[in-house]
């Protein structure tokens, strides 16, 4: 960002949001014109969006949050930028710039005779309803539009009534203009208005948000010019807003800076699940080709642009069907062919690394919720500082003291750590077992080796990796408040062992070098690689699934009682659904998981509230609003799979609320009446690892089918290779390929044509009828109209 002068530096946070919906938000840069977040988020997209948009703020304690400038990035161009790192430049942030949601609109023109007898014709504007408009201030608006004529001697307009606390108001209003004089027009064409006149009147809808006491807020506008009725006497479509004009476009804005992402955006057509039994087979078939690099799972990393694109969903398809520990072993076989030494085991990123550390997230979210969860709550909530850096030390600090808490911290972490064998998923022993009787017998001199196979993966990526980013397990509903920033960092460099070249830190690291320290580490890392070792089958403590901050509506549970909206954290484990004044506290109200009957979203109608969703128990419902799209998707989505089992399930439900004697969805009186929409959970599925396989498999499809080319070049080279058997004398296009066996190779690849070609049919039917049903100034597909 630019500079400002001295001690004018900046407090830097930045935020993602869909169109203006904040979804998440980064920790606070300190003192920074340079601030590195080093920050990923992953989503799921539950709504559709125009903009995916990234503001940046700088952090202001006693007043608003100052916005510095934003990056919006429209929906269609998010494929240009996918999988590419790209410096942004930074827009400012205005009322213009906010712009979204789309409006409703018909035009007709009418013919009329005036009292004298003459012919005149009069533009009916009918304004039928808004959608999308954006929140203000958090909350849904107060739209109202203007609805104007405009021409080169006129500017007549007109406006509609406001529409209280929502972002998709229906209008359906009425409005008259008298487009030209009736002297205008002869007997031959008193149904056309003259050329001179249609090419220059327009007629523009402005929507605004009532401001009441402040000043009312632009919320965008259209444009349509009236000859679109020169060939029909009538024009409905939807049309998207846009930003206004103020004439400065030309001018040169200031330098607000520029930032820096990493976007991947996917978006895929699943179709039915028997389109996807032939390439299914092909990739489950994967762990039992010879050799593995032959078999279409490992030929699908090779020619994928990045590898992490073809990792995620290869991992949770051959999870699913419990095929990952051998085809996992097999490419972790091949990486240990190519290491010379030791101490560089599994260090590098491939394939098997990122299977590994792809299969640890996956499976081990309630391991490290029962191991290192309660620990780091105490660290985040705790005032005590880690800081034993002589430069980092504030005034008053004492060293010594620190010192101690850093000692008591990483102890406390150290014990729980290498206790917690008997928490490991099944799945990861398996696998680690696997890795240490590789390990041993490519370095049978090596009596380290076995330990070191395990611990790069289960300290390093995995215990490490949750210590300084807890909320990427979903370990903290936040991030760790600056304060902790420190110590968690240091923590975590003494729990994966790394090497300090300053001193202070050398003399502290010491003391967990000794004897007891090590015996207790080989003594966790022989537990968790043995395949006697197994995940405890009962547990006593029930698994922690979610928590956060959200507001419920009061359930009115005396007849005195106010029934509006209160803040609270809401906690959920595999047992109850709890919500608390504060975290920590003693829960206010339970709800046990055997008792929910359904979770299903709510009507913003209800309430005039967006993403609100509704808890249906035994009880009265509960109705609870997230902060956002997002977040409101992960809480349904979480309660739907721990409550799938339960019995007496609904079928049916209300989708609005029961208010003043009726259910405003379909107006029955009684409370107790049938719900009149169907639920919308599927059958019960394992609520430990819930993978839609069809969903994988698509994503497969389409990585195949953006790598057709490459697929085309190992191809190319498996049968150069296999016609010139002579030594390789330099390199050659296929030389970047792993090719072990070019014929059994060459099959696979032949076999995933022939599955693409089949599969490309169905995908080409649903494009044409996706097109074709989404008319250009449908809700779907609404004309984008021209700015002003």
């Amino acid at each position: 960002m630019p500079y400002l002068g001295p001690h004018k530096m900046r407090d830097c946070f930045c935020t993602i949001n869909l169109d203006q919906e904040e979804v998440y938000r980064t920790q606070v840069v300190e003192k920074s014109l340079s601030p590195f977040f080093s920050e990923e988020f992953y989503f799921e997209i539950p709504r559709t969006f125009q903009y995916l948009s990234f503001y940046v703020y700088d952090k202001n304690v006693l007043q608003r949050d100052l916005r510095i400038g934003k990056v919006a990035i429209k929906k269609e161009d998010l494929c240009n930028h996918s999988g590419k790192e790209t410096w942004f430049s930074l827009q400012p942030v205005d009322s213009n710039s906010e712009v979204q949601g789309k409006v409703h609109l018909e035009l007709k023109l009418n013919e009329l005779i005036t009292e004298n007898g003459t012919v005149c014709q009069q533009l009916v504007v009918h304004i039928k309803a808004c959608h999308g408009l954006p929140l203000i201030n958090g909350q849904s608006c107060d739209p109202y539009a203007t609805v104007s004529l405009v021409g080169p001697s006129r500017n007549d307009q007109k406006k509609t009534k406001v529409k209280k606390k929502t972002s998709n108001p229906q209008f359906n209003e009425i409005f008259y203009f008298e487009v030209t004089r009736s002297s205008s027009y002869t007997r031959k064409s008193q149904f056309q208005v003259e050329e001179e006149d249609i090419e220059k009147l327009e007629i523009r809808i402005d929507l605004w948000n009532n401001g009441n006491l402040v000043q009312d807020v632009f919320l965008g506008e259209i444009k349509v010019p009236v000859n679109v009725l020169r060939t029909d006497s009538s024009h409905q479509a939807w049309y998207l807003l846009q930003p206004r004009d103020n004439g400065n476009k030309s001018s040169k804005t200031d330098d607000l800076g520029s930032l820096r992402l990493n976007i991947c955006y996917t978006e895929d057509y699943v179709l039915p699940s028997e389109y996807y039994g032939p390439l299914k087979t092909l990739l489950l078939k994967s762990p039992d080709v010879q050799p593995i690099s032959a078999s279409a799972a490992y030929i699908l990393s090779e020619i994928c642009r990045d590898k992490n694109d073809a990792v995620l969903p290869l991992v949770r398809l051959l999870l699913h069907h419990d095929k990952l520990v051998p085809f996992a072993t097999a490419v972790a076989e091949l990486d240990l062919k190519d290491t010379q030494d030791a101490n560089t085991i599994f260090r590098g990123n491939s394939l098997a690394t990122r299977c590994l550390d792809e299969m640890m997230k996956i499976v081990g979210g309630h391991y490290l919720k029962v191991t290192l969860k309660p620990i780091l709550d105490e660290i985040c909530d705790s005032s005590k500082s880690c800081e034993i850096d002589p430069i980092k030390l504030k005034e008053g600090d004492n060293v010594e003291n620190n010192k101690e808490n850093l000692r008591y911290y990483v102890d406390k972490l150290f014990n729980t750590i290498v206790k917690s064998s008997m928490s490991c998923p099944t799945v990861m022993c398996d696998i680690f077992y696997s890795l240490r009787q590789m390990a041993t017998q490519r370095f049978p001199n090596d009596p380290h080796v076995q330990y070191s196979a395990v611990s790069s993966f289960v300290f390093l990526r995995f215990f490490a990796v949750a210590v300084v980013s807890p909320h990427t397990f979903h370990l903290r509903p936040h991030h760790p408040v600056k304060v902790t920033i420190p110590e968690v960092t240091i923590i975590c460099q003494v729990i994966q062992g790394s090497s300090f070249k300053e001193t202070f830190m050398c003399e502290f690291f010491k003391m967990f070098q000794e004897e007891g320290y090590i015996i207790a580490v080989k003594k966790f890392l022989d537990e968790i690689s043995s395949t006697e070792t197994k995940e405890s089958s009962g547990t006593s403590e029930p698994v922690h699934l979610k928590e956060g901050e959200m507001y419920k509506r009061a359930q009115g549970r005396t007849r005195i009682g106010k029934k509006n909206f209160k803040k609270r954290w809401f906690c959920l484990t595999s047992r109850e659904l709890t919500y608390h004044k504060q975290p920590g506290k003693d829960a206010i109200y339970t709800i046990p998981v055997k008792n929910i009957l359904a979770v299903e979203k709510l009507e913003e109608s209800s309430f005039n509230k967006k993403n609100m969703f509704q808890v249906i128990h035994t009880e009265k419902p509960l109705y609870v609003q997230a902060n956002n799209c997002v977040e409101a998707n992960e809480w349904i989505d979480v309660l739907c799979r721990v409550s799938r089992c339960n019995q007496n399930r609904l079928s049916f439900y209300h989708p609005s609320v029961y208010l003043n004697g009726s259910w405003l969805c379909c107006q029955e009186t009684g409370e107790n009446t049938l719900g009149c929409k169907p639920c919308t959970a599927g059958v019960p599925a394992d609520i430990q690892i819930d993978i839609d396989e069809d969903r994988e498999t698509e994503r497969i499809y389409s990585l195949f089918t953006l790598s057709l080319l490459k697929l085309q070049k190992m191809e190319e080279a498996c049968g150069t290779i296999a016609v010139y058997q002579g030594p390789q004398k330099e390199p050659d296009d296929y030389s970047n390929f792993v090719i072990e066996d070019s014929v059994t190779t060459f099959k696979t690849i032949q076999q995933i044509k022939s599955i693409i070609e089949k599969l490309d049919e169905p995908h080409e039917k649903y494009r044409k009828k996706r097109s074709s049903s989404a008319k250009y100034g449908s809700k779907e597909n609404p004309i984008v109209g021209k700015a002003s």
